[in-house]
C-alpha cells in the first residue's frame, strides 16, 4: 500500500570502553503517503501532514494541579482555561506566543493524569473523543454509545446492576464509572485494559455491549465513521490520515482524562488543616474535627451545593455543623483504622489499582460460576490461582452518584456496603487475605477460612458512611472548544 525510503545511519557511542551503538532510522516518504489510496489500513494509517492543521493551529492541553504548580494553579478561574503561552523552537531558539488550554486538576488530586507520549492532548483531538464517546455510530446498530453505559448525568454509569447493549443484551457486571480513570493502572473491573487506549477499544467488539457478531466491528465501525464527512474532516485534521481504529481509541481516550472530581469536603479540609498547622506551628499534620467545620462553614455560607448535598446539609445551623464535622473526622478515624479500608482504598482516588477477592455473590461458600476476576483476564502462563474472583479495587470519590456498588452492583447503598465488609465479605476458598481472620482460622484447624468481622458499631457505621459521603466534591469536565478561535 506505502512505499517507504529506508535511511541507515550510525551514531557512534563513546564510554570508557569506546563501544558502538547503531540506531536505524526510518524515513517515510510523503508523496508515496499523499498518492496512497483514499482507503488505508481501518486499524492505523501513516500520516499525511498535508491533511493536518499546522502546528501553529495545534492547541495543546496541559494539566495543572496544586501541588506541582501552585502559583499557576491559583490564578487559573475555572476547570477550562483557554490562553496562550511562551515557547520556544528547540532548534533556532526564537520564541513565539501560542495559544493553549489549561485544565486547572481538582484539589485532592496531587498529580496529572498520566499522558502517553504517543497520544498528546490537544483541542482537536479532545473534541473529536467526545463526538465519537457520546456518538451511537461506532456500535453495530447505531443504538448505543459509550455513554449509554457511563452517563455524565449518573455519574459516568448507568446506575444498574448490568447495562444493557445492543439488542436489549445484558452485560454481564455493572458499569464502573470513568471519574478519574485516567488514574488507573489497568481498565475494566478484571484488568484486561492496561490503558484508556486498549479499554476504549474493548466495548465496540463485545457482544454484550455494542457487536451484533458480524463480520470485523471495528472494520465496520470505522466504515461508519468514514461515511460521515465531518468525522474525516477531523480525523485528517487531527491525525492525518481517514478514521482509523487506533485514532479513534486515541480521541476518546483523550477526553476520558479530562474526566476528573476532586475538590470535596475533605480535600479542602486536608488544606485547611495544613494552613491551621503552619499557622499555629504545631508541626503536627493531622485532621481535627474543628478543620471540617471550618470548611463545612465556609461552604454553607457559598452555598456550595456541589459538596453539601451529599451530606444532606440544608442548612446553617451550626450545632448540626459541628455534630457532622465530628462525625466525619470519626469516620476518617475508622476508615484509616478500626475499618481498615485504607488497606486498599488508598491515594488520590482511594484505590490502591489491586485486585482483590471479597467473596461478592458468594453463596454457601461457592462464588458464582463464570466469576473468575482477575485470573480469568491474565495471560495463559501467568495465571495466578490466588486472583481468582479477585476484582479492581474502585475508587471512592462522588460515591452517591455511582450506585449501586461492586461488580455485580448487588450493593444498593453505603450503608449496605458497610455491613458487607462488617462481616468480613462472604467466604470462598479465595477469599483475601485482607478479608480473613487467621487467628480464628488456626483454633478451628487448617482448611477453615473465617472472614474478619469488624466488630463496628451502629453510630461507627454512620460516621464510616458520613466521611464516604465527605469525599463527594465537584465534578470537573471540561467544555467543547471551537479550535479554530485559537488559529494565529
Amino acid at each position: 500500500m506505502f512505499s517507504y525510503d529506508f535511511k541507515k545511519t550510525c551514531v557512534f557511542g563513546f564510554g570508557a570502553l569506546g563501544l558502538g551503538l547503531s540506531l536505524y532510522l526510518l524515513n517515510v516518504d510523503e508523496k508515496a503517503i499523499a498518492a496512497a489510496p483514499d482507503k488505508p489500513d481501518f486499524e492505523f494509517a501513516l500520516p499525511n501532514k498535508a491533511w493536518m492543521k499546522s502546528d501553529a493551529e495545534q492547541v495543546p492541553i496541559v494539566f495543572l494541579n496544586r501541588s506541582q504548580n501552585a502559583a499557576e494553579w491559583d490564578k487559573l478561574t475555572s476547570f477550562w482555561n483557554e490562553g496562550t503561552q511562551t515557547v520556544a523552537d528547540v532548534i533556532t531558539g526564537k520564541k513565539s506566543e501560542m495559544a493553549v488550554v489549561k485544565i486547572k486538576v481538582p484539589l485532592g488530586l496531587t498529580q496529572n493524569p498520566p499522558v502517553p507520549v504517543e497520544n498528546s492532548m490537544t483541542v482537536a483531538k479532545w473534541n473529536l473523543g467526545k463526538k465519537i464517546y457520546f456518538d451511537k455510530i461506532i456500535s453495530s446498530n447505531n443504538t448505543v454509545s459509550c455513554a449509554s453505559c457511563h452517563n455524565p448525568k449518573m455519574g459516568f454509569t448507568d446506575q444498574s446492576m448490568v447495562s444493557i447493549g445492543i439488542n436489549g443484551n445484558l452485560g454481564g457486571m455493572s458499569a464502573p464509572s470513568v471519574y478519574n480513570s485516567a488514574y488507573s493502572l489497568l481498565q475494566f473491573w478484571d484488568g484486561r485494559a492496561a490503558t484508556l487506549e486498549a479499554q476504549s477499544q474493548g466495548p465496540p467488539q463485545n457482544p454484550s455491549e455494542m457487536f451484533d457478531g458480524k463480520g470485523n466491528a471495528w472494520d465496520a465501525a470505522v466504515e461508519r465513521l468514514r461515511a460521515k464527512p465531518e468525522y474525516v474532516a477531523m480525523f485528517k485534521e487531527v491525525f492525518g490520515t481517514l478514521p482509523t481504529r487506533d485514532g479513534a481509541a486515541k480521541a476518546m481516550a483523550a477526553y476520558e482524562r479530562t474526566v476528573l472530581t476532586g475538590n470535596s469536603i475533605h480535600d479542602r479540609t486536608e488544606v485547611a488543616m495544613r494552613t491551621r498547622v503552619g499557622e499555629e506551628e504545631t508541626g503536627k499534620f493531622e485532621v481535627l474535627a474543628k478543620d471540617y467545620e471550618k470548611v463545612l462553614s465556609e461552604a454553607i455560607a457559598a452555598k456550595d451545593s456541589s459538596a453539601l448535598e451529599a451530606l444532606g446539609v440544608k442548612g446553617a445551623d451550626k450545632a448540626a455543623t459541628s455534630e457532622l464535622a465530628r462525625s466525619i473526622n470519626n469516620g476518617r478515624i475508622l476508615f484509616n483504622g478500626k475499618a481498615r479500608c485504607n488497606g486498599c482504598h488508598v491515594g488520590d482516588s482511594f484505590s490502591d489499582s489491586q485486585f482483590h477477592n471479597l467473596g461478592v455473590g458468594a453463596k454457601a461458600g461457592k462464588l458464582p460460576e463464570g466469576m473468575l476476576g482477575r485470573f480469568g483476564a491474565q495471560p495463559t502462563g501467568q495465571k495466578n490461582p490466588e486472583l481468582v474472583g479477585a476484582f479492581k479495587t474502585p475508587h471512592l470519590r462522588q460515591l452517591l452518584a455511582t450506585a449501586p456498588y461492586m461488580h455485580d452492583g448487588s450493593l444498593k447503598t453505603l450503608e449496605e456496603v458497610v455491613d458487607f465488609y462488617e462481616k468480613g465479605g462472604n467466604v470462598n476458598p479465595f477469599l483475601d487475605v485482607r478479608m480473613r481472620d487467621y487467628a480464628s482460622e488456626k483454633a478451628s484447624g487448617p482448611k477453615a477460612i473465617k472472614p474478619l468481622v469488624l466488630g463496628l458499631t451502629p453510630f461507627e457505621k454512620k460516621d464510616l458512611v458520613n466521611f464516604m459521603k465527605a469525599l463527594n466534591g465537584e465534578v470537573a469536565e471540561a467544555i467543547v472548544v471551537d479550535p479554530s478561535k485559537f488559529a494565529k
